[in-house]
């Protein structure tokens, strides 16, 4: 029976947004997550949503989200409660997760939600577990690890799967230097850790 803290066991989100800082008045546009259940994908949610304006043309070439695609979207606090409802107080993954939990934080507070669980960046696992990769961003690492994907970036659900087999992959790697079953305080903690203490804290999860 897998522990509640297992690192295998959590939702994998992303964030498609109108720019980078909620605090400069951006929206998210998109939602995309996938639920591991002992590292099996059983369940997944996505949705555009309507950020209340216009988005730039730059935002529609960088994610193929057009604003006719978003006319007839609800609005990002409905979806939010929506996702909200999905996620629950489960253990929460991204990519650049200071990113996304600035977007999850501002979007929740809208609707006078709060996120209590854990959450955990793979880009940070990545760069002490993948040290040797050209770079660490998402769609590098795919290519680096040869991990499944169908081409698809910069939307919310492909990225997020992608990103759920990422985490899973470095779950492998670690494996393979020797702890198994790492809870997902671990990780968290890993994610913390510094290149030099890197070693020591592996010996402390065997």
């Amino acid at each position: 029976m897998l522990a509640p803290d297992d690192a295998r066991t959590c939702i994998v989100f992303d964030f498609e947004t109108t720019g980078l800082s909620p605090a400069q008045g951006d929206r998210s546009i998109e939602i995309g997550a996938v639920r591991l259940q002992g590292g099996v994908v059983v369940d997944r949610f996505q949705s555009l949503m309507h950020p209340g304006r216009r988005i730039s043309s730059f935002i529609e070439n960088y994610t193929g989200i057009s604003n006719s695609m978003l006319a007839d979207a609800e609005p990002c606090e409905l979806v939010m409660q929506r996702f909200f409802d999905f996620a629950g107080d489960s253990n929460l993954v991204a990519h650049n997760a200071t990113f996304d939990r600035r977007f999850l934080e501002a979007e929740y507070d809208r609707i006078g939600r709060q996120h209590t669980g854990g959450l955990a960046c793979s880009m940070l696992a990545a760069r002490r577990l993948c040290p040797n990769a050209p770079n660490h961003r998402l769609g590098t690492l795919v290519e680096y690890l040869a991990l499944p994907n169908d081409g698809t970036f910069h939307r919310a659900l492909a990225d997020a799967e992608m990103t759920a087999s990422l985490w899973l992959q470095l779950l492998d790697v670690l494996g393979e230097r020797g702890p198994s079953n790492v809870s997902f305080a671990a990780m968290v903690g890993l994610c913390r850790t510094s290149k030099a203490a890197l070693g020591k804290l592996v010996e402390r999860l065997c």
